[in-house]
């Protein structure tokens, strides 16, 4: 499932990446804060969306991004068990 940069307010249209709490390869659960985001307006904790794996970062701390923007992306513990499944099968 991909991390989105979310609408923080209507007249909102960016935000800046603060501070990762997870990295690569960390397991994350439904609702724990994954990241910490400010605009202009306010400053906010941006949590897990599901349960799993944080699989990509695609947004470095301080960088600055549009609404709508992949800021990262977590798999299923199932995905991640297939794809490594998968990789062992291939070689």
């Amino acid at each position: 499932m991909k991390v989105l940069m979310p609408q923080l307010g209507e007249t909102v249209t960016d935000g800046t990446i603060v501070a990762w709490h997870k990295h690569i390869g960390d397991t994350v659960e439904k609702g724990e804060v994954l990241l910490d985001i400010e605009t202009d307006k306010i400053s906010t904790e941006i949590e897990t969306p599901i349960s799993g794996v944080l699989v990509s970062i695609d947004v470095a701390e301080g960088e600055t991004v549009d609404v709508g923007t992949v800021l990262a992306e977590v798999a299923e513990v199932a995905e991640v068990a297939e794809v490594a499944e998968d990789s062992v099968a291939a070689v």
